[in-house]
């Protein structure tokens, strides 16, 4: 059965790992009659977590499609992983999602994965709500847990329950929206209801007061109601809070034990009750900058926000209606490929269970199989229309490594299966490093790549190691030199000359020209590694005719794409060639090339060469108590702190690392900190290496040259 897009419901289950938004996930598909047992994350038993490298884990690493039936209205649940180097995952599943569920640990409250997670709540504008979970564990803290949600959020965050007695006993919950109590029988699931206790009437009606002028506050017939009667019906209080999630303008808070099946019922009726439809939600943005709404009636639009490789299977995508219908066995065009694409099947999903349907309405999601042409971020439309989705944006990567190369052999399979998985997931990136000579992987920390190898191991059957990769250093120059070269070569026949003459200097934007050349010819190159060449044509009275020009360029570039102390690309760099000599029947471009190189050689060091690095902009976000040991860790790695200030109750460390000093950075700082640290990443720019790592840079590339 297809259901119209206002019973339709997206949650995205997010929060840090740990948290129980698998269990919680299974606790509602058991609430709601789609399972008839409730699995376990220990019995590796649970709908979400389904692939063996999760249950060998014992925690979510992918996304997982759910679905429930309640009530008239279908309820799509993405239960997504805690880790932050799996957060592509979590950007594919907000796309989709017209709310999120943030679970939050009673005993840990927010945590640094939880702060991470909604700074995407709050650039795809979704709503939002709070589960405070695992009341029963014996260390929780409500209190606690809904404080430093109201600090990090705001006052936004307003607690519809709180419980009656948390910690080893808990089984009674005081829900102040309904004004009444559930409690809970031994084993979890349908409670009773009980009038509130008169020991907390107090405390909930103050919370069923705050609840009532948060509803009324965003609607003007609702506060003229609210000041006239001084409270709101229920049906006037569902519509106020109805509104006032859709515009992100409260964030209520429930709370449960998911384990123990208690809260998960009040959490899915509310879901159905009061959070917003896909129609409720502002309209889609285009690549072009208009928008699309979400209706039935108009023309097909589906985009993709997922895509995963199954063996016997093939390509399997997930997608969302946008707008229209989509029925099995239609036709659809990818705005991207102008390729035609069959849909022979869908399916709706519970994790690895899928069920065959006949069609998908605007706002819901859904599931299909052998795409031909179509992957992740990819709109496909009703022929004719050519609208596109806006594209999602992930991550910059956190990390980097090095493939050690197989066989040839394998070399192509491994390569075969890192595109198949780079498809699949848009935060890996795979690079063949012209530069480096290297295949590099870069990912959002060491689990993320871990996965992949562990992945193309176990599925491909090709082994793969992974090593150090080679920084990209530059090299430059800080003074002014002059030389020449002769090249002179006779080997019977016709032979080779060419005499150069050239001055090599540091080059800057604006640079003057020299005062004491003729200038008669000026190209600024632009390097494709970066920076520029400066070629100035100095020649005067034709000592070297100008048809040279390109040659001695040319030879010039080939040096500067493997400089002279290291290998490494040059750059920033202006050279004047002033004067030469040339024969008119040896003389070729050959002979030009070699002169100019050779001469570029031996001015460069002359010139004051310097040997550059990367240096990467750091940010770490931290707990107080770890946040001395990572500073100590960092002022190893030649770090320059530019800034630290505290956020909330975290601290932000802003620093200037080089490159060469963050391998494995993601594994220390997980290590250091107990996983309660996180960081990002961005390239700054390049700056000069201290001369006892040059001179350490310069006799490990002699020592290189020699074994060579």
């Amino acid at each position: 059965m297809s259901f119209d897009t206002k019973n339709i419901r997206n949650i995205v289950l997010l929060g840090h790992s740990g948290s129980g938004k698998t269990s919680l996930a299974e606790t509602m598909l058991f609430e709601a009659g789609e399972i008839n047992r409730i699995g376990r994350v220990e019995d590796k038993s649970t709908i979400s977590d389904y692939t063996n490298i999760e249950q060998e884990r014992g925690s979510s690493i992918f996304s997982t499609l759910m679905h429930a039936n309640w009530k008239d209205s279908k309820i799509n649940i993405i239960d997504t992983p805690g880790l932050d180097d799996f957060v592509g995952e979590v950007v594919s599943a907000l796309k989709v999602a017209d709310t999120g569920c943030m679970v939050l640990n009673a005993k840990n409250g927010v945590e640094v994965g939880t702060e991470l997670i909604w700074e995407y709540i709050e650039r795809f504008k979704t709503p939002a709500m709070f589960v405070i979970n695992q009341l029963d564990h014996d260390k929780a803290d409500y209190e606690s847990a809904l404080s430093s949600a109201q600090e990090h959020f705001g006052a936004k965050v307003i607690p519809v329950q709180f419980p009656y007695n948390s910690g080893i006993g808990f089984n009674k919950i005081v829900d102040t929206l309904r004004m009444v109590m559930y409690v809970f029988p031994d084993g979890g699931g349908r409670p009773e209801k009980h009038p509130i206790p008169d020991d907390v009437m107090d405390q909930a009606q103050e919370m069923h007061n705050a609840l009532v002028e948060a509803a009324a506050e965003n609607d003007e017939g609702l506060m003229e109601k609210f000041f006239d009667e001084g409270t709101l019906s229920e049906s006037d209080l569902a519509e106020g809070l109805r509104i006032a999630i859709a515009h992100q303008e409260i964030f209520p808070v429930f709370i449960s034990s998911s384990v123990r099946n208690m809260g998960s019922g009040r959490v899915m009726g509310f879901i159905n009750d009061i959070c917003p439809s896909p129609a409720d939600r502002p309209e889609a943005t285009l690549e072009d900058g208009g928008t699309l709404a979400c209706s039935t009636s108009d023309k097909t639009s589906i985009f993709i926000f997922k895509t995963i490789s199954e063996p016997r299977v093939g390509n399997v995508s997930y997608f969302k209606v946008y707008a229209g219908k989509l029925s099995s066995g239609g036709e659809l065009v990818n705005v991207e490929t102008r390729n035609s694409e069959r849909f022979g099947q869908i399916f709706i999903a519970n994790g690895k269970n899928r069920t065959n349907i006949n069609e998908l309405r605007a706002g819901d999601i859904g599931v299909t199989v052998k795409l031909k042409d179509s992957h992740t971020n990819n709109t496909l439309n009703t022929k004719g229309t050519d609208r596109e989705i806006e594209k999602m944006h992930f991550p910059d990567p956190r990390m980097r490594v090095a493939v050690n190369p197989p066989s040839k052999n394998d070399m192509e399979k491994l390569m075969k299966a890192l595109h198949i998985i780079e498809e699949e997931d848009p935060t890996l990136i795979v690079e063949q490093s012209k530069t480096l000579k290297q295949t590099l992987l870069h990912g959002q920390g060491q689990l993320h790549l871990d996965l992949i190898k562990y992945r193309i191991e176990l599925v491909n059957n090709v082994s793969m190691e992974f090593i150090k990769p080679r920084i990209p250093y530059r090299e430059t120059i800080t003074k002014t030199a002059n030389t020449s070269y002769r090249h002179k070569k006779q080997s019977g026949g016709s032979g080779q000359f060419g005499e150069v003459h050239m001055r090599i200097e540091p080059w800057y934007e604006g640079m003057p020209d020299p005062s004491d050349l003729s200038v008669r010819k000026t190209e600024i190159e632009e390097l494709s590694w970066g920076g520029k060449l400066a070629f100035y044509w100095c020649i005067v009275g034709g000592s070297i005719d100008s048809k040279y020009a390109n040659a001695i360029k040319k030879g010039i570039l080939q040096k500067m794409e493997n400089g002279p102390l290291t290998g490494s690309n040059c750059q920033d760099i202006r050279v004047c060639i002033f004067d030469g000599k040339m024969h008119p029947v040896d003389s070729n471009d050959m002979a030009f090339m070699i002169a100019s190189a050779q001469a570029f050689k031996n001015a460069f060091q002359d010139a004051g060469p310097q040997i550059l690095e990367p240096i990467y902009d750091l940010e770490i976000k931290c707990s107080d108590d770890v946040t001395g040991d990572i500073m100590g860790d960092l002022q190893t790695r030649r770090a320059m702190i530019s800034g630290m200030n505290a956020e909330g109750r975290y601290q932000k460390i802003l620093a200037k690392v080089p490159l060469a000093e963050l391998y494995q950075y993601s594994s220390t700082l997980r290590s250091l900190s107990q996983g309660r640290a996180k960081f990002s990443r961005k390239f700054a720019n390049f700056q000069a290496v201290p001369h006892d790592v040059q001179k350490a840079l310069i006799q490990a590339y002699q020592n290189e040259m020699a074994e060579v």
